[in-house]
């Protein structure tokens, strides 16, 4: 056997690093799961708010289509009743105070003790008030989406 000191030692060749990219497989699968985690919401947040602005068009539409005031107040109270279906199959049976209330809903009485009381009497009325329509109008569409997502 030779001696130690007689051995000719080279140094360890350390392979160079692994290239950051491409990565490895599993970081590709982490990269596609938080694409999706991150996707899924957008899109599902944008047909939601497309949906709604569809909806809103379509009660514009249908009050637009009425020119006096106390047809827009006809149109816009047979609008939701179609759309408390979706809620309530019975609701749009309801008549009187028991109507407002439903339109109330949970959170509110704006329809009951407010302008929303327009709705009983405003289709039978010779005059209503443009500035009682375009205020019962807007609280109208604000129901009528919500009722069509089906939150009572």
């Amino acid at each position: 056997m030779s001696a130690p000191a007689s051995l000719v030692l080279r140094d360890v060749h350390v392979p160079p690093a692994p290239a950051w990219w491409p990565p490895a497989p599993g970081w590709w699968l982490v990269l596609l799961a938080v694409a999706v985690l991150v996707a899924v919401p957008l899109l599902w947040r944008a047909r939601r708010r497309r949906r709604r602005a569809r909806w809103l068009r379509l009660f514009e539409a249908e009050c637009s289509s009425a020119l006096p005031p106390p047809e827009q107040v006809a149109a816009a109270s047979q609008l939701l009743r179609r759309a408390a279906r979706r809620v309530d199959p019975r609701a749009d049976r309801l008549q009187g105070a028991a109507w407002l209330q439903f339109l109330d809903g949970p959170k509110g009485h704006a329809f009951s003790k407010d302008v929303g009381a327009l709705l009983l009497d405003g289709g039978y009325r010779p005059r209503v008030d443009p500035r009682q329509m375009e205020a019962l109008r807007a609280l109208a569409a604000t129901r009528f989406v919500q009722l069509m997502e089906g939150r009572r």
